[in-house]
């Protein structure tokens, strides 16, 4: 099953009639040297974009609008057979009906990674990884704008994201039932475990979720780079030889606020204050003679590029070192990003699977980046996504329905038409380098001499600290050997492109038997920007009217005694 169909067919089971329109981009695999930049060596890594929107159509006469959007990073390294999903971002414009599908897409898009089953790369370990953090905004330009968008507080936003977990969580370990392993962590900077826990209040961590049974899942409150059931993604991160530092552990991510302190701390140096002078080698007794002194320059040659070596690396390493991860997410809650008033959240989820038994017979496996069905070029996925962020805005009902119109038209155009744009330098020296043939004759003739006009000075790009080493570039990774995948109508119409029409009773109106649940519906409505408010007053107008009586009492004051 496609991520397409799997998704559909979750929001099959909502509520109400509507149509929902559903465009999943998933670029082909890239080779990646970034994930764990302070490891050495580095790890052999392959990054996928996923990247989902999600519009609404009320009835068939009414224009679709987007509601939902999905980013996210897949990397696979085949090194530890584990892989990683990074949720980046998730957002919503406000325009969805009621109940949201936010919840029931996040939900589905996270099952269908974490069952082995639907996994589309094979890994046996797998580590979802996500930073939750409340914002207006964070795919949807303006979006927070618009009045009917009401976007959850920094605490019911963790809240929801710890639910959601719990429930994904609750369906995978059913469905591996004991031939697998699910566990899941969390940590609130700043928080000691008793206060986060009273923070979120019960999020179904211990409670029944699928058919009043209990999950079995429970959720630890730490980091899981302590643990030893679930193999960590680095290689050499639980060697038993040598104790691995800080870089091992902590995952590089874009927009991450782990990935700018992990920087701080491997660029800090002289921390130790000043450090004595190297003690210099004795000269040792060598023979006379041409052979000997050749064998003396040698050796002092070997330990220059030695000691180099080894000063660059502590250089590049700085204090990882000195500082472990107990003490990494310690000093996180002093963060900025982790104090600025708001409640911040880490939730990382690990599901691994045993080694079948025929896994003695080694079988030849496909490249990890050979390219599969319904996969993009990563150029067209980054082209969406910079479109939607940055030519495009939804503070109305209107801008939101024109900018869903020009963007899925953007993406159905990007199939039907996939041709690789050639810049005007590029043809230009194409054209001059190549002889051309004159009509009728067969001798080819010289191109006219074309005076080259001068390159115009440019900035070069900011250098990423994650990719520089001991103030030296890092060599480029090796090209791609399978070219990128061309995009056609039938990758359209068959995996990138979906709607389902949904026809199912509407949600029944709330009361006080349905207490709780009015609650869970409360959390997804606003978990996609629908007013709760307007929820609540729904339902009170659709319930029947009752006589009220009111019973007012009077509290008759005191008179002061009259002076004498």
């Amino acid at each position: 099953m496609s991520l397409r169909d799997k998704l559909l067919a979750a929001l099959a089971d909502l509520p109400g009639a509507r149509t929902f329109h559903l465009h999943v981009l998933t670029s082909s695999p890239r080779k990646h040297n970034g994930l764990f930049p302070y490891a050495h060596p580095r790890p052999r890594a392959y990054l996928q974009d996923v990247f989902v929107l999600l519009s609404e159509q009320a009835s068939t006469d009414s224009p679709r609008v987007l509601v939902t959007a999905i980013e996210a990073s897949l990397y696979n390294i085949p090194a530890t057979g584990c892989g990683v999903l990074y949720i980046s971002k998730v957002d919503s414009t406000g325009h969805a009906a009621s109940p949201s599908p936010t919840a029931t897409l996040v939900r589905a898009f996270l099952t269908y990674y974490a069952d082995p089953v639907t996994r589309p790369i094979s890994v046996r370990h797998l580590w979802i990884q996500l930073f939750a953090r409340a914002q207006g905004q964070y795919l949807f330009p303006n979006s927070a704008e618009y009045e009917g968008k009401r976007p959850l507080s920094d605490v019911k936003l963790c809240a929801w994201w710890k639910r959601l977990f719990s429930e994904v969580a609750a369906e995978v370990e059913a469905r591996l039932k004991s031939g697998g392993t699910v566990r899941l962590y969390y940590i609130l900077p700043g928080f000691p475990e008793l206060e986060a826990t009273h923070t979120l209040g019960h999020t179904l961590s211990t409670s029944s979720i699928l058919g009043g049974t209990p999950t079995g899942v429970s959720w630890t409150y730490g980091h899981p780079y302590s643990q030893t059931e679930i193999p960590l993604p680095c290689p050499g991160s639980q060697d038993a030889k040598e104790e691995p530092h800080l870089g091992y552990f902590i995952p590089w991510f874009d927009d991450d606020p782990k990935s700018r302190f992990i920087d701080e701390i491997a660029h800090t140096t002289n921390s130790e204050g000043v450090r004595s002078p190297k003690r210099k080698r004795a000269r040792g007794l060598t023979a006379s003679g041409p052979a000997g002194e050749t064998r003396a320059v040698k050796e002092r040659e070997e330990d220059k590029e030695k000691d180099k070596e080894k000063d660059e690396r502590s250089r590049v390493q700085g204090e990882l070192g000195q500082v472990s991860p107990d003490e990494f997410w310690e000093r996180m809650s002093f963060r900025q990003e982790c104090v600025a008033g708001a409640v911040t959240g880490f939730f990382t989820m690990g599901v691994s699977m045993p080694a079948p038994v025929e896994a003695s017979q080694k079988t030849s496996q496909p490249s990890p980046l050979a390219p599969q069905s319904g996969q993009l070029a990563p150029r067209l996925v980054r082209r969406i996504i910079s479109t939607l962020m940055n030519h495009h805005e939804f503070s109305t009902r209107e801008r939101a329905v024109r900018a869903t119109e020009t963007l899925e038209g953007a993406i159905k155009g990007l199939c039907e038409d996939d041709a690789p744009v050639i810049p005007a330098a590029t043809a230009a020296a194409i054209n001059s380098s190549v002889q051309s043939v004159e009509p009728g004759t067969e001798r080819p003739r010289t191109p006219e001499p074309r005076l080259s006009e001068p390159d115009v000075p440019r900035t070069p790009p900011p250098g990423r600290s994650h990719l520089t080493a001991g103030g030296g570039a890092v060599p480029e990774i090796s090209p791609n050997p399978f070219p990128d995948p061309v995009a056609s109508p039938e990758t359209y119409t068959s995996f990138i492109y979906g709607s389902i029409e949904v026809r199912n009773p509407p949600l029944p109106p709330r009361g006080p038997a349905g207490a709780a649940n009015g609650a869970n519906a409360n959390a997804s409505a606003n978990a996609n920007g629908a007013s709760g408010g307007q929820a609540a007053q729904g339902a009170s107008a659709a319930a029947p009217s009752a006589p009220v009586t009111v019973t007012v009492l009077q509290v008759r004051k005191k008179r002061k005694p009259a002076a004498p």
